[in-house]
């Protein structure tokens, strides 16, 4: 073992994994607000119009997408007296709880379009914060902290956050809601991001980075540049095609997913309590089953164990679409997100083994591009262009807008098989790595 390794093996101190599960867990709860609770708030308080939530999709796609890119690409090069991640994260986490205080403040704004302006803004904003914070430095730090002996349990701990915070922010969150209103749980929610980010940051340890290997370094802009030469695809062809299976699998739940908890209340019926109870029972049991598939997937053959994840999630959207009751919408969702979950655990792991190692945090930022920014764009349009063109007409507070039907389930779990394609292109680019992978 080299001694980089010899470093990152001492970091994992049991401090150093508290601080981890702290911020991966606040992080996680706070996107997972962001990517269903936000779109309730616009419907419910702005809205019932679909495309506005389409737009604060797509915009905060775009901005997560960029802002990772080029932080992470930043925090590549950073050395400063304060470590190399760590500002960015300690100063990130604490403005993101604030910008997720002071969302909900566009509910104020009495003309329609102008708030539709202003949520759009405010949540772009929000992901600005957000994306530095987490998706650029904190994932570019646990890559930076773990071996390849302990990358298995850093990506656990990681995982692990994912699910707990699914539960926290479908079960809590719901009910909050309907206890205290919108404006109290947002309140909270950056309360806390604030306050774990910034003792997160205070206790975070980094492993030293030797300042020569910097004076090699390209400017900050032709690094950036070269993320999207043929040079770097071609170096690269194996994490590319693995990026277009994550492209398409997200476009087709992207379709669906941002309406979800719409078509849920005002289609089928179910309250934000009950919600909040089906939706804990659908992360506990994804949780149960994606690790284990995870494991599985190790062992075995990833490829083929992230086909049969996509089928059996496409199923179960397609189930969700014709379900009613509550026992058989919580078993088809149960479908439907533990294996895309389960296949996001494997190819997530799968990419992570392939990013060059002096480029971690540049290289997270394209990953953003075919996993967010393409499929948040793209899939809640097709999703708004469904909702509009074949939804139920409604009127909510004065304004004309349409609640979701399930085609949006049955297209988007369609588009989903469609990532089938480019991952049977990856056995033709490295055959050897098959059975690894």
């Amino acid at each position: 073992m080299n001694k980089k390794e010899n470093t990152s093996q001492s970091l994992l101190t049991s401090r150093a994994w508290a601080v981890m599960l702290a911020l991966a867990l606040t992080g996680q709860i706070a996107w997972a607000v962001e990517n269903s609770w936000f779109n309730t708030f616009v419907f419910d308080t702005i809205t019932p119009d679909p495309r506005p939530v389409a737009w604060m999709v797509a915009a905060s796609a775009v901005t997560a997408t960029l802002t990772t890119l080029i932080m992470g690409t930043l925090s590549d090069r950073s050395r400063t007296r304060w470590g190399k991640r760590r500002p960015y994260i300690l100063l990130g986490y604490i403005l993101w709880g604030l910008s997720t205080i002071l969302f909900p403040t566009v509910a104020y704004i009495k003309i329609t379009s102008l708030a539709v302006g202003m949520v759009v803004i405010a949540d772009s904003v929000m992901t600005l914060f957000g994306s530095t914070a987490n998706d650029a430095a904190f994932n570019a730090w646990t890559v930076d902290v773990a071996t390849s002996e302990t990358r298995g349990r850093v990506e656990g701990v990681l995982n692990l956050s994912v699910f707990l915070a699914q539960i926290v922010a479908m079960v809590a969150a719901g009910m909050l809601i309907d206890t205290f209103g919108y404006f109290i749980f947002f309140y909270a929610l950056g309360g806390i991001v604030m306050l774990v980010g910034f003792l997160g940051g205070l206790f975070l340890q980094e492993p030293e980075f030797p300042l020569e290997s910097d004076l090699s370094r390209p400017p900050f802009w032709k690094e950036f540049a070269d993320l999207f030469t043929i040079k770097t695809l071609t170096e690269n062809r194996t994490l590319f095609v693995l990026l277009l299976f994550i492209m398409v699998s997200n476009i087709g739940m992207q379709v669906s997913f941002p309406y979800m908890l719409v078509y849920l209340e005002n289609y089928v019926g179910v309250t934000k309590t009950e919600f909040s109870i089906i939706g804990g029972a659908v992360m506990l049991g994804s949780g149960l089953l994606a690790i284990p598939f995870g494991i599985a997937a190790d062992r075995w053959r990833k490829r083929l164990m992230i086909a049969i994840g996509i089928i059996i999630s496409s199923l179960g959207g397609i189930l969700l679409s014709i379900v009613r009751s509550l026992p058989l919408l919580a078993l088809s969702g149960l479908l439907w997100q533990a294996f895309f979950v389960a296949t996001g655990i494997a190819s997530v792991a799968w990419l992570k083994d392939l990013l060059p190692e002096e480029s971690r945090g540049k290289f997270l930022g394209i990953r953003m591009i075919f996993w967010i920014a393409i499929p948040m764009v793209v899939g809640p349009a097709i999703g708004s262009w469904l909702i509009r063109a074949y939804g139920i007409p409604t009127l909510s507070a004065g304004q004309e807008g349409f609640i979701p039907v399930p085609v949006i389930f049955q297209v988007g779990s369609l588009i989903t098989l469609l990532s089938l394609i480019p991952l049977a292109l990856t056995r033709r680019q490295e055959p050897a790595q098959d059975e690894g992978d």
